[in-house]
């Protein structure tokens, strides 16, 4: 036959599939690597012999397109399909049946010229998207696969797999037929396109940059000016991509649809009607509503990760979502995949005509309806009698009411005022295992609230819907199928038991899911692993909070007391409690300025006096104070030959008791002059990222690894130089230390003074040079052989 494109007349010899069935056609695939682009093409392969597949894919990252076409043999879909055939006459097949285009939506490249049947099933899988890239892949792709067409000397039958909720927001029947709406879509991609740059730009004026920083700083001002300015330049990015999901949720309500997504598969449905049928080429529109697991084939319940109403099951099952704004009559339309795929399968082996686009909504509202509420007595049954665990037992369900979207939107605000409010009170009590346990409680809760909101918004167009599909096309397609085809390749709704679909295969099968994601060794099991041995590896240790239960303000105090003569006690007591604000204000602000400031109080300090208090009671108060689990883990480290570091801020004169412990220690000093302390420090405070820089430089220096190395801290001024390390330990962590460490799964210790420190068990490993090394209840002796050193003395 002759057809007529829009740039020039092609003659092509257009195969007829036998009986509905594709037979020797060569099939173009786009969308294959996702959930339904690999049940199609497993079903090509196991069911249509005579098949050949070529499948659009991208290189990712270092992997090419073929790379990631060959790596597709290991998914579960194909495992049936391999073990039938066995594994090298699988992958002989695979290897002369299936060839990868390298390309894009975007770029799809120049197209072979024998394709016989196209089948478009790549899109966005998420419904919420920033605007641009919603329409980059939905709409955008679609330009790119037709345009690439036109290019092409082939005139294949498309299949453009879209979506039954394109219709947008309406109640009633929703036919089987053309859109009516009259949006100019090209204009409203071009519109699309642009967003991110207008966006881009409001986030970079200097009042929109102001409030980013004044954020960064209230939270983060310990950690460093840079760390301050990361953390701003995120919540830059943050704030642009959440401002462009809601240009795309915006703009899809102002239209008359649910969200973006559908906005956009609705475009891409007119760009193919445009593009392609009306440029006198054969069109199908096929339309499933929510795709799930599969109920036959390739085996019951394979699915590829959560899709659509997985989210909302699991949320449910954890207990997460005390009630929900869903109408307990409306129609949840649910289709299992095999039956998406073979509907597909049968539209692309029919005898399509020209210029006359047809649709076929794949659902089973119309004709097998599942009412919302029954869905819900399904998940409670399930999940009541298999409940998931957490950390306190089984996780009981909770019942749902129906009270109405108001009411559970009122309810939903007033327990997200409360939960700001509580985490308010926390942050201003003093940090303890019992206030980081009631900030846990908080953070859970609030992250329960986040996704109820998430899915209230999300969900609310599918679980309050009153739109029922016609499923007419469809219905007539199936029945015009030979009886030995709808035996095996059928997409009868009707045969669907929802209870035992939900209960035997579904449900089983996203919990299974579940568990596999959620297989993650508790902070406990992570730090009780034994240490690797090897001699590469750094563990760095920070004094106050971490290994010593105390702080410089305790320290200056004790040794101010063994020192300060009689007369001066009143005045210095007083001046000590006029500066206390103002210590308290610096610490606040920066860890290193606190230093500088408290340190001040040390002028007129005697050296002598000092090392002679060291020597003694201060020394054996200090070693009193010391936590036994860190020197226990200091020991461990080095039992594996890692380099042992303690780094603080404190004065280098009073660290000499906790030399004999680590293989280095690198503290600050004070400048002196005729022996006696000025008050001001002869190097800057070792803290924050200054303390970053130092340990870069020294692991350059050194040859040691930074990423199987290990950290431990205790204040947020610690997170820079934490992050450095891939081991770090956030040690009896102040609220917002603690608070990131839950975020990136650190390991989260308790370390606690249990009576004497002499109950440390062990001693510190002898020094090589070093016949007799003093252990933990002997203090110190009067000339230790190591001595401390200071940032400078490294080449900082």
């Amino acid at each position: 036959m002759t057809t007529e494109g829009t740039t020039k007349p092609r003659t092509t010899t257009r195969k007829v599939a036998v009986a509905g069935i594709l037979t020797n056609e060569h099939v173009f695939l786009t969308g294959g690597t996702g959930f339904v682009g690999q049940a199609i093409l497993e079903r090509l392969l196991s069911s249509h012999p005579g098949t050949r597949v070529t499948l659009l894919v991208r290189g990712k990252g270092s992997q090419t397109g073929q790379a990631r076409l060959e790596g597709l043999l290991r998914k579960p879909v194909f495992a049936s399909w391999i073990e039938k055939l066995g594994e090298d006459e699988a992958r002989r097949q695979f290897a002369k049946r299936v060839t990868a285009h390298e390309g894009s939506l975007g770029n799809v490249g120049t197209l072979p010229d024998d394709i016989d049947v196209v089948i478009h099933s790549a899109s966005t899988v998420s419904f919420d998207p920033p605007i641009d890239e919603a329409f980059d892949t939905n709409v955008g792709g679609a330009h790119g696969v037709y345009g690439a067409l036109l290019a092409s000397k082939s005139d294949p039958h498309v299949v453009h797999i879209s979506t039954a909720y394109v219709g947008g927001i309406r109640k009633g029947i929703a036919p089987e037929a053309s859109l009516t709406h009259v949006v100019d879509w090209r204009a409203e991609y071009e519109a699309a396109k642009s967003a991110r740059a207008r966006v881009e730009l409001e986030s970079r004026e200097p009042e929109a940059l102001r409030a980013q920083l004044d954020k960064a700083k209230a939270r983060h001002g310990k950690t460093g000016p840079q760390a301050v300015a990361q953390f701003a330049e995120t919540a830059r990015t943050e704030w642009v991509r959440e401002r462009l999901v809601d240009h795309g949720r915006t703009r899809a309500e102002s239209l008359g649809w649910t969200d973006v997504y559908t906005l956009t598969k609705a475009f891409a449905e007119r760009a193919a009607e445009e593009l392609w049928a009306q440029a006198g080429h054969r069109l199908s529109i096929v339309r499933p509503s929510i795709i799930e697991s599969s109920l036959h084939h390739p085996f019951p319940g394979w699915i590829d990760g959560f899709k659509v109403a997985d989210p909302l099951i699991i949320a449910y099952g954890r207990g997460q979502l005390p009630d929900f704004p869903g109408l307990p009559d409306s129609i949840l339309d649910v289709i299992p995949v095999d039956f998406v795929v073979n509907a597909a399968l049968a539209v692309a082996a029919r005898d399509a005509k020209p210029r006359e686009p047809k649709y076929f909504q794949v659902v089973s509202g119309a004709s097998n309806p599942l009412p919302f509420h029954r869905m819900y007595e399904n998940v409670n049954a399930y999940f009541t009698k298999n409940p998931l665990p957490d950390e306190k037992g089984d996780i009981k369900v909770p019942l749902w009411r129906f009270p109405g979207g108001q009411k559970v939107e009122k309810a939903l605000a007033k327990r997200e005022h409360q939960a700001v409010r509580a985490e308010k009170v926390i942050q201003r009590l003093p940090t303890t295992k019992r206030t980081r346990e009631w900030l846990d409680t908080i953070s859970k809760g609030k992250h329960g609230l986040t996704q109820l909101r998430a899915f209230t918004e999300l969900y609310r167009a599918y679980v309050q819907t009153e739109i029922i599909f016609d499923d007419t096309n469809t219905r007539a397609l199936l029945a015009s199928l030979p009886r030995s085809v709808q035996e095996v390749e059928g997409f009868d709704v009707t045969e669907i038991d929802w209870e035992d679909y939900w209960q035997n295969v579904h449900f089983p099968a996203v919990t299974t899911l579940t568990r596999a994601f959620g297989k993650r060794p508790s902070a406990k099991a992570r730090a009780a692993k034994v240490l690797p041995v090897r001699s590469d590896v750094l563990a760095i240790f920070d004094l106050e909070g971490t290994v010593l239960e105390s702080n410089l303000v305790k320290q200056y105090l004790q040794l101010w007391a063994a020192t300060v003569p009689r007369s001066k006690v009143a005045h210095d007591l007083a001046n000590f409690s006029f500066s206390l604000r103002k210590y308290l204000r610096a610490e606040r602000r920066d860890r290193g300025e606190f230093i500088r400031t408290f340190m001040r109080r040390y002028e007129g300090f005697r050296v002598s006096e000092i090392e002679r208090q060291v020597r003694g009671g201060f020394g054996r108060a200090m070693m009193r104070r010391a936590l036994p689990d860190a020197l226990r883990r200091v020991q461990e480290h080095r039992d594996a030959g890692h380099r042992t570091i303690l780094v603080t801020g404190t004065i280098d004169l009073m660290v000499q008791p906790f030399l004999p412990f680590f293989d280095e220690v690198v503290a600050g000093r004070m400048h002196e002059r005729d022996g006696v302390l000025t008050g001001f420090l002869a190097d800057p405070p070792l803290v924050d990222e200054a303390r970053a820089a130092w340990l870069r430089h020294y692991a350059d220096k050194n040859g040691f690894n930074l990423e199987h190395s290990y950290g431990y801290g205790d204040s947020h001024a610690d997170l820079v130089w934490l992050q450095l390390v891939g081991n770090p330990s956030a040690v009896n962590p102040d609220l917002n230390l603690y608070r990131h460490a839950r975020e990136k799964h650190w390991n989260v210790l308790d370390w606690k003074r249990r009576g004497a420190a002499s109950r440390a068990s062990g001693s510190p490993r002898e020094e090589s040079s070093t016949p007799e090394t003093p252990s933990i209840t002997e203090g110190v002796g009067p000339a230790p052989v190591k001595r401390v050193r200071s940032a400078a003395s490294h080449g900082i």
